[in-house]
């Protein structure tokens, strides 16, 4: 299937920054795809650049097989939903939601039609003559998606759209964003900085660090399978062990750090003894006991509860471990029997499955991905 938006070596500076370097990207018919990363990785000048609100200073950006760099914004088939929305303070919903139609200069019975079926949709029927200032946050937003699909777009462009809600009402309009999309199969690029947000919406994702594309694919494949140092730590990994190949073997491979903690990863048979590593595990792959597990696993730490915080629906420990470095531990609050005991100053026992490590060369090139 051909893409409907596809970005071939795209590069864009803003003065002596550089927003976008030789960077691609397909994006699929119908689909969900999200640009996740940090404040400055380039996700909305990526925006920009396919509605037309900004040009490349090289590369290609297609749109329906189309090269785009003739069209200007007006000709794309796409829209835009904003951040802050931009609705006309001083027209009702209704024409906030027209608008569009009536540049196209369509019929006053099918502007009627659309905008009465998309307000439907958007689940705001009998809110025509409200002004947006008599509106919440949520219904604001959802008049500014009305007003953008109704024009009935093949792509749509949200850069962020959610960011200005309150969390309840932010997961409320993901899973609304959700069903829109299926229900008229329009494709979607999305802007995030939140992972959450993400791996609840998308169907891919792309993560995005300084203007480069650092890997694509589900939110499984992203969360579980990052291919870099990058993702894994915007993706929640926080437990990194500088380390050398000691063994390996078909089981699977022994690292050692310098202080000698030997801890162990499958899927490495590409491995060769002696090479320097990055070894990586979630905070929730971590099993943490009172007593040493039995029968004993491959990797085992023993250290000293430094922090312990109650965070609702899991608990957090931080562990002092006696060659120096501080691991982190993340569990739900039913997960632990003993969980009351693990108090500051406890000393415990940390392990964890082989197949849970992530491995990176020293440049982040994946050679053992996590399951």
């Amino acid at each position: 299937m051909d893409p409907i938006v596809e970005l071939r070596n795209v590069s864009k500076g803003y003065g002596e920054h550089v927003a976008l370097e030789d960077f691609s990207l397909e994006v699929r018919p119908g689909e969900f795809l999200t640009l996740l990363g940090p404040s400055g990785s380039g996700k909305t000048t990526i925006l920009r650049l396919v509605a037309g609100f900004e040009e490349p200073h090289a590369g290609q950006i297609l749109i329906d097989g189309r090269d785009a760099a003739s069209l200007p914004p007006y000709r794309r088939n796409v829209n835009t939903v904003f951040q802050h929305y931009a609705l006309f303070p001083h027209l009702s919903v209704f024409r906030n939601v027209s608008f569009g139609l009536e540049q196209k200069k369509l019929s006053r019975n099918e502007i009627r039609r659309r905008v009465r079926v998309m307000l439907e949709l958007v689940e705001l029927p009998g809110k025509e003559d409200r002004l947006p200032s008599q509106l919440s946050g949520g219904e604001k937003q959802r008049v500014a998606l009305a007003r953008a699909l109704v024009l009935e777009p093949a792509v749509l462009l949200l850069d962020e759209p959610l960011a200005a809600l309150d969390e309840r009402l932010r997961k409320q309009m993901q899973v609304e964003l959700k069903r829109l999309r299926e229900r008229l199969g329009i494709t979607f690029l999305f802007v995030t900085h939140d992972q959450e947000e993400a791996l609840v919406m998308s169907d891919r994702v792309a993560v995005i660090n300084r203007g480069r594309l650092e890997q694509v694919g589900s939110g499984e494949e992203i969360y579980e399978r990052p291919l870099t140092r990058f993702v894994a730590e915007f993706m929640g990994v926080e437990n990194f062990f500088a380390v050398t190949s000691v063994v390996c073997a078909p089981e699977g491979t022994r690292f050692e750090t310098r202080a000698g903690l030997k801890l162990w990863a499958k899927n490495s048979s590409g491995t060769i003894e002696g090479t320097s590593a990055t070894l990586a595990v979630r905070p929730e792959a971590v099993r943490l006991s009172l007593a040493p597990p039995s029968p004993a696993p491959r990797t085992m730490l023993t250290g000293e509860v430094v922090e312990a915080i109650y965070e609702g629906g899991s608990r957090r420990w931080a562990v002092q471990l006696a060659s120096g470095e501080r691991m982190i531990v993340r569990e739900s609050s039913t997960g632990y029997d003993s969980a009351d005991g693990m108090l500051r100053g406890t000393t415990v026992f940390l392990s964890w499955e082989p197949e849970r490590s992530l491995v990176f060369s020293r440049e982040s090139a994946p050679q053992t991905r996590g399951t």
